[in-house]
C-alpha cells in the first residue's frame, strides 16, 4: 500500500493546505479517505481527479467532507470529456440521511453504505470499522492488503478500543487536536499523550499525528508522544508519503 497524506489540519486548512484527506493507492487502485476543505487543489499534485476510483467518509463534518461536491463536478467535468467512463464510487455510514444523500450524483458518481458491523471490501483493501467518541456518529477504519495495515482514528476522544483495533498496525494515523495538558474529551478529540498511548500498547510500527491544532507549536506535540510511545512519531504534512 502507499500512503499520501493530502490534508491534515483540524476544522479549517492554513494557507496552500487542505483538512482531512489522505491517498491509499495499490494495484493501480486509488481510495480518498475523508476530502476535507482544499483536497482537491493539492490531490492534483499526486494524480489526477479522473484517477480517483473510489472515496470513503469516517462522518459528515465539514471538516472532512467540503471538497466532495466540487469532486462530483469533477467527475462530470472529466465524463464530458471523455478523460474516463468509469463512475466515482462515494462510500458513507447511513445514520445522517440528510448528509449521505449529498454524495451521488447519478450516473458519474455513485453511492454506497458501508456497514460497520461487517468488513467490507473497496479495490484490493479491506475495511474494519470502529465508532468512535465524537459529536457525531463516526468510524474509524483498518485498511488491510497482503498483510499490511493502515489504521485511521477519524475524529475521536480517547477510548480504549482503539488498542485492539489498532493491533500490530504498520500505520497509525492518529487525531491529535490537542496538546498533552488538554483535554480534548468534551469535544470529541484526543490529545498527543493519548494518540501516544494507543500506539505503545497497540505495538504499531509507525505513528502519524494529524488533525493539528491551529495554536501552539505542533513539534511540541511529537515530543510528548514520544514520551510515551518509543517507536517512530511523525507529524503529518500535506505530500507526507508512506510505502507500507
Amino acid at each position: 500500500m502507499k500512503l499520501t497524506v493530502i490534508g491534515h489540519w483540524g476544522a479549517y486548512p492554513k494557507a496552500g493546505n487542505a483538512t482531512s484527506c489522505y491517498l491509499l493507492e495499490r494495484d493501480g487502485f486509488r481510495l480518498l479517505v475523508d476530502c476535507g476543505s482544499g483536497a482537491l487543489s493539492q490531490l492534483q499534485h499526486y494524480c489526477s481527479l479522473a484517477e480517483i476510483d473510489a472515496v470513503i467518509i469516517s462522518h459528515y463534518h465539514h471538516d472532512h467532507i467540503a471538497d466532495i461536491g466540487s469532486l462530483q463536478y469533477s467527475r462530470l467535468i472529466d465524463f464530458q470529456l471523455n478523460n474516463t467512463n468509469k463512475a466515482l464510487s462515494i462510500y458513507g455510514h447511513p445514520y445522517d440521511q440528510a448528509e449521505f444523500q449529498k454524495l451521488a450524483k447519478p450516473p458519474h458518481v455513485l453511492s454506497f453504505i458501508y456497514n460497520e458491523v461487517h468488513d467490507s471490501k473497496i479495490g484490493p483493501f479491506r475495511i474494519t470499522y470502529l465508532e468512535t467518541d465524537h459529536k457525531v456518529r463516526c468510524y474509524a477504519m483498518r485498511f488491510e492488503a497482503e498483510g499490511k495495515s493502515i489504521v485511521y482514528t477519524a475524529d475521536s476522544s480517547y477510548k480504549e478500543e482503539f488498542h485492539s483495533f489498532a493491533k500490530d498496525a504498520d500505520i497509525l494515523i492518529c487525531e491529535t487536536s490537542f496538546y498533552a495538558h488538554q483535554d480534548g474529551k468534551p469535544y470529541g478529540h484526543m490529545n498527543s499523550t493519548e494518540a501516544a498511548l494507543i500506539a505503545r500498547d497497540a505495538g504499531v510500527k509507525k505513528l502519524i499525528l494529524t488533525h493539528l491544532p491551529h495554536f501552539g507549536d505542533p513539534v511540541q506535540l511529537v515530543n510528548e508522544a514520544k514520551s510515551i510511545f518509543n517507536g517512530e512519531v511523525t507529524l503529518a504534512q500535506k505530500g507526507l508519503r508512506f510505502d507500507v
